[in-house]
């Protein structure tokens, strides 16, 4: 299969190897890219499941003009090692993103990126960061469409089957490379992609590399963790002393909106530092995929935020991304608003 995209990506990494401090799991060869320059700021590009550091393709590109963008596929994903039975969980991957950014980059600083799974691999990392048990100074964590709060989320009928040992070894041997891509391609993206589309291609050909259908019933097994834990993760994400900001594709319907607004409400719009809840219209699960262009705008705005921004869309065009809301110290009680002589609220 001719795969530009995919060989492309693979082109511009290469590997390292590495092994979890505890337990008996093997090492593992783990590929990575960077790209811009070596002296940039770090900016880390978190991916999600069932996919890989590809899905940053596009806004790794943009963001290289400015930063040192550094990306990882999680053993069991991408180009990576995919041994069966190897223990893949959240907390073995958060080790690795601190083995990576500290051995490996060498970062004394940086920003972190989060998508779908990546974002909960990245919450364990924030808290690392909070309590001073990292070797990098986080200065911003942006979280992107996920499941990070999933009583509000909406699996679908794939990611249960998956998840199930009985429901996945009756439909594994249907699953192929090929059909997942193209299951993916007509669900998560806007406007739904196809065979041959050059996206559904790469995915196709990271599925394929070292046999990656047959950990995906493991890997998944992420949302159970993710269960046991999300409550303790989101309360410790209201307390980090750094800047964190939601960036979501408004037509996804398996980690919907409603996510993003919960978790906004309940653990960020009082937090102090600067938080930030954008939304990103005709953006679906693959929300930088769908619009590389617009993501990196958004990125750039709450990185380099100015403090008069009220509101609303970012520029003029139709579609064009939303700041929702930021931060604030309290919220006015409603007679407050009606007063004449009430401050502007620019929040």
């Amino acid at each position: 299969m001719n795969t530009p995209r995919a060989d492309d990506w693979l082109s511009r990494g290469g590997f390292f190897s590495w092994r979890p401090a505890e337990g008996n799991a093997s090492p593992v060869e783990i590929f990575h890219v960077e790209m811009g320059g070596p002296g940039a700021p770090v900016l880390l590009l978190i991916h999600g499941w069932p996919t890989s550091s590809i899905d940053w393709y596009e806004v790794a590109s943009q963001l290289s003009a400015r930063f040192r963008v550094c990306a990882l596929d999680f053993p069991g994903y991408g180009f990576s090692d995919k041994p069966q039975g190897w223990g893949y969980s959240l907390t073995r991957d958060e080790e690795l993103i601190e083995f990576y950014l500290s051995k490996v980059i060498g970062a004394e600083t940086g920003v972190v990126v989060a998508h779908d799974r990546g974002d909960s691999v990245a919450l364990i990392h924030a808290a690392r960061c909070a309590e001073g048990r990292s070797a990098m100074r986080l200065k911003h964590l942006v979280l992107s469409n996920a499941n990070i709060f999933l009583p509000l989320s909406n699996l679908t009928q794939a990611q249960r089957t998956a998840l199930d040992a009985e429901s996945w070894s009756q439909a594994a041997a249907t699953v192929t490379p090929s059909l997942l891509a193209q299951g993916m391609g007509a669900t998560t993206f806007t406007p739904p992609r196809k065979a041959g589309d050059p996206e559904v291609e790469a995915l196709t050909a990271i599925f394929a590399c070292n046999d990656g259908i047959k950990v995906l019933h493991e890997g998944i097994q992420y949302l159970v963790e993710r269960s046991k834990d999300e409550q303790r993760w989101l309360t410790a994400l209201a307390g980090v002393p750094f800047p964190v900001t939601v960036i979501w594709g408004l037509y996804d319907t398996v980690s919907p909106p409603r996510v993003a607004s919960y978790v906004w409400n309940q653990y960020l719009m009082l937090k102090p530092g600067g938080n930030r809840l954008y939304f990103i219209p005709d953006a679906n699960h693959y929300l930088q995929v769908d619009r590389p262009d617009a993501f990196v705008k958004v990125l750039l705005h709450a990185l380099e935020p100015a403090d008069d921004q009220v509101p609303g869309a970012l520029e003029a065009a139709l579609g064009a991304p939303l700041l929702v809301d930021s931060s604030r110290e309290r919220l006015p009680a409603a007679a407050d608003l009606l007063r004449a002589d009430a401050p502007a609220d620019t929040t």
